[in-house]
């Protein structure tokens, strides 16, 4: 294993800023390589349902019943297929993405294409009951879930942002895993995939109740992330952060609070009214102010606060407050 260290003392020079960033980027890529070597592909249903030894009739989806196929093996997937897992009795350590599910007994787990998840192969074999639902996207074609599937960000859930379901909301789950399986039982005809894709649009908006519902019983933990959030975004700008990375972007507040930008979106739209990109630009544009009000220039604070060029945070300024920065220093004199 190699190391790097390299040290940029003065981030005033634009190069050098440059260059810290491309090195970042290298570096993230390299860590990325070497992670998807131990990763299997999970090009379409069938290569996870012979993995866990299910046998298939249809080549676009399949319902797999955890109880009929373990034990069963940990793999780390690249998906390629839309799934929906969860398993009634589990206390498992499972990846997705960066980050790790809190993946226990009544929990769901939703995947997309070009999502990584699982637990890597240790050899250990474990003994599930539950369900999980594999789909492939050329499912959808022509069907309108193949745009509107996009609407339902708890497939870019990840960490703590599995669903919780209630005894309830697991059973009605399980029921419809067991109607869409007698479906694929049945003799394929032109009606089938319809049907089977309404079972799935069904599916889908009953997840996304329960997720409705898990964002009102958790108002305290959601209120809490937004402290976190607050607390964040101070310590970027009092640790120069800003420097390296310019102006904090949603991904990264995300990333830092361990969950995917699409749930924290929505904590934080749920929370407080504004989408998590309206919150940071508030948030610098209260910085910006504070700066003309210590005669900072529109350059210089700029520059302070990690824009790239000066019209840039003109812009921003205008959009969030009716004026440029020029009229609103021009009113603070008038004071």
């Amino acid at each position: 294993m190699w190391g790097v260290c390299i040290v940029f003392t003065d981030f005033n020079v634009p190069i050098f800023r440059y260059l810290a960033k491309r090195i970042y980027f290298c570096i993230q890529t390299l860590i990325l390589y070497e992670t998807m070597a131990k990763i299997m592909k999970i090009k379409n249903v069938d290569d996870y349902g012979r993995y866990v030894g299910h046998t298939g009739s249809h080549p676009l989806v399949c319902v797999i019943d955890y109880a009929e196929v373990s034990p069963v093996r940990h793999c780390l997937n690249n998906y390629g297929v839309y799934g929906i897992f969860f398993h009634d009795e589990a206390e498992i350590d499972l990846a997705y993405g960066c980050g790790k599910y809190d993946y226990k007994k009544g929990t769901v787990i939703c995947v997309a294409p070009g999502q990584i998840g699982g637990k890597e192969d240790n050899g250990e074999q474990v003994m599930l009951t539950g369900w999980a639902l594999l789909f492939h996207p050329d499912l959808l074609h022509g069907t309108h879930l193949e745009k509107s599937i996009k609407n339902y960000s708890f497939f870019d859930y990840r960490v703590n942002e599995a669903l919780h379901m209630t005894h309830e909301e697991h059973d009605i789950l399980s029921s419809l895993m067991r109607q869409i399986r007698n479906e694929l039982q049945n003799k394929h005809d032109k009606q089938q995939d319809l049907i089977i894709v309404g079972y799935i649009d069904l599916v889908l908006n009953f997840c996304q109740r329960f997720y409705n519902r898990q964002f009102i019983t958790r108002k305290i933990e959601n209120s809490d992330i937004l402290v976190k959030f607050d607390r964040l975004l101070q310590d970027y700008y009092e640790e120069k952060r800003q420097f390296f990375f310019g102006i904090p972007t949603v991904q990264y507040c995300a990333d830092k609070l361990c969950m995917s930008s699409n749930y924290f979106g929505d904590v934080i739209k749920r929370t407080t009214g504004d989408t998590a990109g309206d919150y940071i630009r508030q948030y610098v544009i209260q910085l910006a102010k504070n700066e003309f009000a210590r005669g900072s220039g529109i350059a210089q604070t700029a520059y302070n606060l990690g824009f790239e060029y000066p019209q840039h945070l003109s812009r921003m300024f205008k959009k969030q407050t009716g004026m440029t920065p020029t009229k609103y220093n021009e009113s603070i004199q008038k004071r």
